[in-house]
């Protein structure tokens, strides 16, 4: 398994009483979605973001609503001395050129917080994909990637059209992807760059391709990073289509908290079970969204690559 992932040394004062078993990924977990408990998830992971930080979300498509908000993260990134990260889209739409994903940035409010560091606004590079990849050569993302000395992955979990959900891995994946790594990854390694054709049904991957391409992209970052890498996902708005759509369909299923792991895989797991265990009536349309996507290929893709498990622990966090 890949560093980071796993458990930690977990003080009795923190979490008195608390058994860990061995061989589970601790992931902790709080009901309060708020800036403070953002960041007291961030403190019980017990890894400090050090260097220079990146901050990985979704900045939103235009007319979408669901994004996690300045305001909910402001005080935590700048607790952290963070940059806020992202890298341009490869469906068009408002943020797939870097002006125009500049003017969306603006418009969601993220230049009042620092602004954003568009990690593919001039260059991309390649890093390795985990040894045992079936699909991509390489990971191919922003170049601005390598700038950073840490990478807080900060993602909002919801469903996804492709994918089924988006969570942790998917920011990784496709999140730090660059515009032709986007492509290389929806293609399932068979384009390199952004084509007229990259969206036909002839090149697009198949459902279970695109979840492994995105399990090899997602470990790409993962060991890029090694220790120096936490995820948190906050389980809100969930509607059944991602931050990227600019009509996204209205959340059913009601807000959940806030998730936190050093083991992404564990991370996305837990969020996932949350969603098909609710006794909430309304998480009906995003079980079957995660369900008729094969959505939860990827994490069986991602623990057979070696850098995460599915098999954790839940830790509540007060």
């Amino acid at each position: 398994m890949a560093a980071g992932c796993g458990n930690r040394n977990i003080s009795a004062q923190e979490f008195p009483g608390l058994q860990l078993v061995p061989g589970k990924a601790v992931v902790y977990f709080t009901e309060d979605i708020s800036p403070e408990s953002l960041l007291k998830i961030y403190k019980a992971l017990g890894r400090e973001a050090t260097g220079k930080v990146a901050v990985k979300i979704s900045t939103g498509e235009q007319g979408n609503e669901n994004y996690l908000r300045p305001e909910f993260i402001d005080g935590f990134v700048k607790s952290l001395n963070g940059r806020i990260v992202e890298c341009n889209t490869a469906y068009g739409g408002s943020r797939q050129e870097t002006a125009d994903h500049k003017r969306t940035i603006e418009n969601h409010g993220f230049n009042a917080i620092g602004g954003v560091d568009i990690m593919d606004e001039f260059a991309e590079v390649s890093i390795p994909v985990p040894a045992g990849s079936r699909l991509l050569k390489d990971d191919i993302v922003g170049k601005h990637m390598l700038d950073y000395d840490f990478m807080v992955v900060l993602s909002h979990f919801k469903g996804h059209e492709m994918g089924g959900f988006g969570g942790a891995l998917k920011n990784l994946s496709i999140g730090c992807a660059s515009t032709n790594g986007k492509a290389y990854i929806h293609t399932g390694g068979k384009q390199r760059t952004l084509q007229p054709d990259t969206w036909s049904p002839r090149q697009l991957a198949s459902t279970d391709d695109f979840k492994d391409a995105m399990a090899e992209a997602a470990g790409a970052v993962v060991n890029h990073f090694g220790d120096k890498i936490i995820y948190i996902n906050v389980v809100n708005r969930l509607s059944v289509d991602c931050d990227c759509n600019g009509h996204p369909s209205e959340p059913r299923m009601k807000d959940v908290g806030i998730v936190a792991s050093l083991d992404p895989v564990a991370l996305d797991q837990a969020c996932v079970d949350m969603v098909f265990n609710s006794n909430d009536s309304g998480n009906r349309d995003l079980v079957e969204r995660i369900v008729s996507r094969h959505g939860t290929r990827i994490l069986y893709w991602a623990q057979y690559l070696g850098y995460g498990s599915r098999d954790y622990q839940l830790v509540h966090v007060k």
